[in-house]
């Protein structure tokens, strides 16, 4: 164990939360990947956990803060995803509300790799997505039109500062000419609230595990709008064709069988409604993710930038309500 007043914090909390013993010895390494949290590995004796702690101040270029209770919203979004899909979350060990942290299991690495690794190495699986989209869409389901769901998921405060104000009130900024466009799908994501929502549908916080995909990182669980998952995953899939454009083809495979699968599950209201909203967001998050508050770190040289900037300006000027317009206006930019 490493000796500093931050390590005795982690150590305090976790003794009482009764995941350690009295006196007995751990060893608390930081873990790297987050821009919102604090994350680290614990090893006692016989066992090994992870715990995360959410940060008021986001690691990130810009001026970022949320509060931090979206720690116990995450622990929440966790217990009631695994009453409905068990193989699709870590699970929570124990949780200190007075620190604003939960432990969760340690998931090896090598046999939950990280599904944006696998992305960006060519292991590009179009079943693994569709079963991203189908455990999503079934915790959508389970959660729809719940009013106990709801009122345990009034997060707006949350979900409104980490991402609708920094990804695309920010953008907007950014882009005065369709502040009108990008401010309406603010607002109709804000007041459609149908499901639970995971709010962080993204690769690096999806785990390719042996019983399928496993979810990470949901601190903007909110009872909202289930288009904004879907189009928030599907815009990785698109990004991922600027990093790796010798992938194009199985990227948009990818994206296809997300949707598809999502598509045919949906029930709670029907299924073109929820694609037209999706697919009107999808650019609006496509042009956030070079040009909000947390652009993504590997699309970076201006002719890359400028590629997302047009399609995803052009669809924000004429909207589709099909996903696979969106393809095929991104396959065509």
């Amino acid at each position: 164990m490493t000796d500093s007043p931050a390590t005795d914090a982690w150590i305090g909390a976790l003794a009482r939360a009764g995941l350690l013993a009295p006196g007995e010895r751990a060893t608390v390494t930081p873990l790297a990947g987050g821009v919102s949290s604090d994350i680290v590995r614990v090893e006692v004796p016989g066992r090994t956990f992870c715990v995360k702690r959410a940060l008021a101040k986001l690691r990130v270029a810009a001026d970022w803060r949320a509060p931090v209770e979206r720690n116990h919203a995450e622990a929440e979004w966790m217990r009631v995803a695994g009453a409905v899909e068990p193989d699709a979350v870590p699970g929570v060990l124990a949780e200190d509300l007075a620190q604003g942290l939960f432990a969760m299991p340690w998931l090896d690495p090598r046999d939950h790799p990280v599904w944006k690794a696998q992305l960006r190495d060519g292991r590009i699986d179009a079943p693994f997505a569709a079963e991203v989209g189908r455990r999503i869409a079934r915790i959508h389901a389970a959660t729809a039109g719940r009013a106990d769901i709801a009122a345990r998921f009034a997060t707006d405060h949350i979900f409104h500062p980490i991402r609708l104000e920094a990804y695309l009130v920010a953008t907007a900024a950014r882009h005065a000419d369709l502040a009108g466009e990008l401010g309406a799908l603010v607002e109709r994501t804000r007041r459609t609230k149908l499901a639970l929502v995971h709010g962080d549908v993204s690769p690096k916080n999806i785990l390719a595990g042996p019983r399928g995909p496993v979810f990470l990182d949901a601190e903007c669980a909110w009872y909202g709008d289930p288009a904004f998952d879907l189009a928030f995953c599907l815009n990785h899939l698109l990004l991922k064709c600027v990093w790796r454009p010798q992938w194009l083809g199985r990227y948009l495979d990818a994206f296809a069988a997300l949707a598809a699968a999502y598509l045919a599950l949906v029930a709670w209201e029907p299924a073109a409604d929820l694609e037209a909203r999706a697919a009107r967001l999808l650019p609006g998050l496509l042009l956030a993710r070079v040009d909000g508050k947390s652009p993504v770190e590997y699309i970076t040289a201006e002719p890359e930038r400028d590629r997302v900037r047009g399609v995803a300006r052009a669809l924000l000027a004429r909207p589709v309500a099909r996903l696979g317009e969106v393809a095929a206006a991104w396959r065509a930019g």
